[in-house]
């Protein structure tokens, strides 16, 4: 009996490794026969995983969906990797997941061999939550959104606006993005024939209206994009274009989401459409990013970030020391 839990195991673990094998090719696998294969295959079945299969030369085992959720396997990166995604989850910017993630994190750590739980911890110890306490949006909201861009079904909602205002939308969902800390729904509203970003945390009473649509094309340069550049014309009363003489890759790591658009101009140099509240904040704040910059516009930030130079130079100037 264990010789078979163990092969069923080992057999489990090849079907999850590949989208299908021949049932000579598991037999040889685990050095036993095709017949004890099929065998095998049936307990999973009973065990509630859906194992597809095909006859002749070129058929085959695949693992598919079922109706159920069966046990899982996981190699130790994808067992810490879950570990911590659920810590993450738990005290995350999505309202109403914190108990079911704790459970399942629970669960997880009970069966985690002693090397997997001290990285667990490790990273745990060692990581500090910088997190606001900003708004969070409810998971159901979430996978009402989901579901409607999933299956292409019209939405309609109650959406609050920054002074407190709520309008009936009426849109065709394209999908959801999180900018690391918040989410907003990118959709074609139906009323105002145009593309817009919502915050999920503002949508209220979403509901699928059973009425299909043809998805349309993304705006240019993609969902992510169109968000993070609606979310700077929408909320930075100052903004401008900057090119930075890095690489994308060393950018992103300075940059804090959402930062702004950026945009590669090859592999030097990126473009990046921010903003700030003030010219004088966003002098600063590029100034503490540590990077060459030139300012494509506004103008108006070139002459701020050349006054701040010359009250820094002055200030570096050595002056003696009061007698």
């Amino acid at each position: 009996m264990l010789e078979s839990s163990v092969r069923m195991l080992r057999l489990l673990a090849l079907l999850q490794s590949r989208r299908e094998w021949a049932g000579a090719e598991l037999a040889d696998r685990l050095d036993v026969t095709t017949r004890t294969i099929r065998n095998d295959i049936e307990r999973l079945r009973i065990l509630g995983y859906r194992v597809d299969s095909s006859p002749g030369v070129a058929g085959g085992y695949r693992l598919a969906a079922g109706s159920a959720l069966p046990p899982l396997l996981l190699d130790d990166e994808e067992a810490v990797a879950v570990a911590v995604g659920l810590r993450a989850a738990a005290a995350g910017s999505v309202t109403g997941i914190e108990e079911a993630s704790l459970r399942a994190l629970t669960k997880l750590e009970q069966t985690l061999p002693p090397r997997l739980r001290h990285r667990v911890d490790a990273l745990r110890d060692a990581t500090v939550s910088a997190a606001g306490g900003g708004p969070t949006v409810d998971a159901s909201v979430l996978e009402t959104i989901a579901a409607a861009a999933r299956d292409h079904e019209r939405l309609r909602f109650g959406y609050r606006a920054a002074d407190g205002t709520t309008t009936d939308r009426l849109v065709e969902p394209h999908g959801l993005v999180f900018t690391g800390r918040r989410w907003y729904l990118l959709a074609w509203d139906l009323d105002r024939e145009d593309w817009r970003s919502f915050r999920a945390d503002r949508v209220e009473s979403g509901a699928p209206t059973a009425r299909r649509f043809v998805p349309r094309e993304p705006p240019e340069g993609g969902a992510a994009a169109h968000v993070l550049r609606g979310i700077g014309s929408a909320s930075w009363p100052v903004r401008a274009r900057i090119r930075f003489d890095v690489s994308q890759a060393e950018l992103l790591q300075r940059l804090e989401p959402p930062a702004g658009l950026v945009t590669p101009l090859d592999a030097q140099h990126c473009l990046v459409e921010t903003g700030s509240n003030t010219l004088h904040d966003l002098a600063v704040y590029l100034g503490r990013l540590e990077l060459p910059f030139a300012v494509v516009e506004p103008p108006e930030l070139r002459d701020v970030i050349a006054g701040l130079a010359r009250r820094f130079a002055a200030a570096s100037t050595a002056v003696p020391a009061p007698a």
